[in-house]
């Protein structure tokens, strides 16, 4: 999973910029209707699973493993996002169980990629941050469903731009990481070559 996020460290970024331009939409506008939640809803999440699905797809040189739960998370996502478009008129109870369901699996995903990426990322703590947010957002939604659609709303576009904010943080430091292990690499070949 190391190697397959070092090459594709911008997956992570595109997450997490889609993730923070979410939560500035709901932010922005917090009396919009159920029916607008959704639909923003259904564009992020489609969006976060065709980069994620396509990522998985393309990248034949990634373990079978890591390709797998990449495009598990994709699916999960493309799902929501599916049942978002094709049922707008749904309540703001079945929308919130939507995004609670979607939180949970989404999360427990990305905890199980950290706890993969322990022995490669020095800070995979972020990771596990992100992971717990969405589970603990899933888990919220889910216990006390009746709080209001505004107050759903701001929860909801906290939690995206948090999520956002540490999605990208991970992959500018995959980034960072990728490119410190391609000089040393570069360094150890240049080494041998010299003997």
């Amino acid at each position: 999973m190391g190697d397959f996020l070092l090459r594709r460290w911008w997956l992570v970024v595109v997450r997490g910029v889609a993730a923070i331009l979410f939560g500035i939409v709901s932010l922005a506008w917090p009396g919009i209707t159920v029916l607008a939640l959704v639909m923003v809803f259904g564009v992020y999440a489609f969006v976060d699973g065709v980069v994620a699905v396509a990522v998985a797809l393309a990248d034949k040189v990634a373990p079978s493993a890591d390709r797998w739960m990449t495009g598990l998370l994709g699916v999960a996502s493309l799902a929501a996002g599916v049942v978002a478009f094709t049922l707008p008129e749904i309540t703001a109870l079945t929308l919130l169980y939507l995004i609670a369901a979607w939180a949970v699996v989404a999360g427990v995903l990305q905890i199980v990629v950290a706890w993969r990426l322990r022995k490669v990322l020095s800070r995979e703590w972020l990771l596990f941050v992100s992971g717990g947010l969405s589970v603990a957002l899933g888990l919220v939604l889910f216990i006390r469903p009746g709080e209001g659609a505004i107050a759903l709303i701001v929860t909801i576009a906290a939690f995206a731009l948090l999520w956002g904010v540490v999605l990208t943080l991970v992959g500018i430091r995959l980034r960072t990481i990728g490119r410190r292990m391609a000089a040393e690499a570069e360094l150890a070949e240049g080494t041998t070559a010299a003997l």
